[in-house]
């Protein structure tokens, strides 16, 4: 069983695709089942979240496309370091970005393969990159305080809405997002005898 890379996975219609250039870019890694339908989960919440944080800070603009491919190709240096599908690692991190640069993908993009682990730096990290982060965690239920103190300060910034207004919006929709969590965990389950787990 191997999750579609065109159109909905078959065993869950209602999971959105990747976006066509990630879809490429993992057909040319060879991407294990595992880490597509990890990456399938994880650029659904963070389509999801996307909506729900336009809704709730229409003044806010960032990078929509930027975030979907960020989500959707945040983990792709597992298709080198395959022993952190199933194991805790950073190493796929910093990996996955130089595997990105080295398949032609600009920095901008390929950013997220590292900052999605990487996001405590405040200076040199955005919207975008702590939306993939928080895409992340959320899609198995796990929130992270420091994390969310970050994106709320971000938001907060850039609305100019007080930091507790924007704690409890972004509290709201990470909470609404999570509440699947155990679904979506037993839909990648389904990949895991795929890499021996």
């Amino acid at each position: 069983m191997y999750p579609r890379l065109v159109a909905e996975p078959t065993s869950n219609p209602d999971l959105l695709p990747l976006p066509p250039d990630a879809q490429c870019l993992l057909r040319r890694t060879a991407a294990s089942p595992l880490l597509v339908a990890h990456l399938i989960l994880v650029h659904d919440v963070a389509a999801k979240l996307v909506v729900m944080l336009c809704q709730a800070f229409p003044s806010v603009s960032f990078d929509k496309d930027a975030v979907l491919f960020g989500a959707a190709t945040h983990d792709i240096g597992k298709a080198i370091d395959a022993t952190e599908l199933t194991q805790p690692g950073s190493s796929h991190e910093e990996r996955g970005r130089e595997l990105l640069l080295s398949m032609g993908v600009d920095e901008s993009m390929a950013r997220f393969a590292y900052t999605h682990g990487n996001w405590s730096a405040p200076e040199n990290i955005t919207l975008e990159d702590l939306i993939v982060a928080l895409a992340d965690k959320c899609w198995k239920g796990k929130r992270v305080d420091d994390l969310e103190t970050s994106a709320v300060s971000l938001l907060s910034r850039a609305s100019g809405k007080p930091e507790w207004d924007c704690f409890a919006d972004l509290d709201a929709i990470l909470t609404s997002l999570s509440a699947d969590a155990d679904t979506r965990l037993a839909w990648q389950r389904e990949f895991r005898t795929e890499v021996g787990g």
